[in-house]
């Protein structure tokens, strides 16, 4: 195991900072970070999409706040998973690989 996998793989789910820090410093042949770096770059990318479907009035503002309140879920077990050190994926969106 690496010296700081817990470490990045906890820091990758704070905010596009935290996943940028943890991707620029993460050893690279570190498999468990590299798949919760994975998570929460789809969770990142789904909170800004829903972030801006909030902004709307009617369905596709109400849409944006389910899928914020589903990410709130995901994120909170991608954290304790990654504080666990478990490679067990989220559930709808551990499957899909970005990295």
């Amino acid at each position: 195991m690496y010296s700081h996998t817990k470490l990045y793989s906890v820091i990758s789910y704070i905010t596009w900072v935290g996943w940028i820090i943890s991707f620029i410093l993460h050893d690279r042949r570190d498999m468990l970070t590299r798949t919760h770096l994975n998570q929460a770059l789809i969770l990142n990318i789904c909170e800004t999409i829903s972030n801006i479907l909030g902004r709307f009035d009617g369905f596709l503002g109400w849409a944006g706040n389910i899928i914020s309140v589903a990410i709130l879920i995901l994120w909170i077990m991608g954290i304790v998973r990654a504080f666990k050190m478990s490679d067990e994926p989220l559930p709808l969106i551990g499957e899909l690989k970005l990295l």
